[in-house]
């Protein structure tokens, strides 16, 4: 099959960027990846997206800006569907979607939280998210046995947990046996295991130690243990 050129704008740690990588590499789409440095965003980048952020998907001269844009745009340019046929279920996996990407803006204030107080608080958020989730899987995959685009979505976000649980465990997921079973599935997935860099845990935690947060007094306090209410 033929595709047009693709080039996909990207930074190692970004969760919205590595939804678009592992669409390309479970669809076996030919790209070329091109990874810049956000504090210090070239010229070129600068003139490109209206957002002024990444993911962006290069398709010749044209350019698509949205990470959920870009995924539906490389699901629909390649055979087999990683979305369901139905306009119900079809909504209802974007509407998943996009909770996907509210549980990352809930992730970041976690990663970021300045106080023990403003960490509990996103940490609580978080167990609420995923309360919401576990009721709705089909496991082994989000849909049952089909991977599917929200597969992509999520699995993002279970690698930020690998790093947060070489802090210590948090107990977010303690209570919902079915996101820890999809987590497991998705780390099987090659497309997954190969969208991220082989020491991604450890170079994530290095950055995380470098900020000015909460976690980041944890990530440095190996004998620290959450006390989970």
């Amino acid at each position: 099959m033929s595709y047009p050129d693709l080039e996909l704008v990207s930074h190692h740690f970004c969760p919205y960027v590595q939804r678009a990588v592992v669409l390309l590499l479970e669809k076996d789409i030919p790209h070329k990846r091109t990874y810049i440095d956000l504090a210090n965003k070239p010229e070129w980048f600068r003139q490109i997206p209206p957002l002024g952020k990444i993911p962006l998907l290069k398709v010749g001269a044209e350019v698509l800006f949205e990470s959920a844009v870009i995924c539906e745009y490389l699901d629909e340019i390649t055979p087999g569907s990683l979305h369901p046929l139905t306009p119900l279920e079809k909504a209802k996996h974007r509407a998943w979607i996009e909770f996907g990407s509210n549980i990352l803006t809930v992730m970041a204030g976690f990663f970021n939280a300045p106080t023990a107080e403003s960490f509990e608080q996103k940490r609580q958020e978080l167990i609420e998210k995923f309360a919401w989730v576990e009721r709705t899987l089909e496991t082994p995959y989000f849909a049952d046995k089909n991977f599917s685009l929200v597969d992509a979505v999520y699995a993002p976000i279970f690698h930020y947990f690998d790093a947060f649980d070489a802090i210590a465990d948090f107990g977010i997921l303690e209570h919902t046996l079915k996101v820890r079973v999809w987590r497991q599935a998705l780390k099987q997935r090659p497309s997954i295991q190969n969208a991220f860099v082989e020491d991604y845990v450890q170079q994530l935690l290095t950055l995380l130690k470098q900020r000015n947060s909460y976690l980041s007094i944890l990530a440095q306090q190996p004998s620290y243990i959450v006390s989970i209410s």
